[in-house]
């Protein structure tokens, strides 16, 4: 994620030098498909960690249902030999 955010602040740095300098139609042009090309892997490396964190909270969630049933079991098991 840092190296998306670099990636971003350079190309930000360039497009500033560029619009000081003026220095022609070619580098806008290159400048913002680069800026499109990074936001649209940032967008995709995104939705990608928001869809594993999901995940691992479900597996999460599952495992600690496991262990209270697992108790719960114990428990009544013990309540049975009473």
């Amino acid at each position: 994620m840092f190296t998306w955010c670099a990636v971003l602040f350079i190309l930000g740095i360039l497009a500033f030098i560029d619009s000081i300098f003026n220095m022609g139609e070619i580098f806008r042009r290159v400048n913002s498909v680069f800026f499109l090309l990074t936001a649209i892997g940032l967008l995709i490396r995104t939705t990608m960690k928001m869809k594993s964190r999901k995940h691992e909270t479900l597996q999460n969630r599952v495992f600690s249902l496991e262990q209270e049933v697992r108790i719960l079991k114990d428990g009544h098991k013990k309540l049975e030999e009473y």
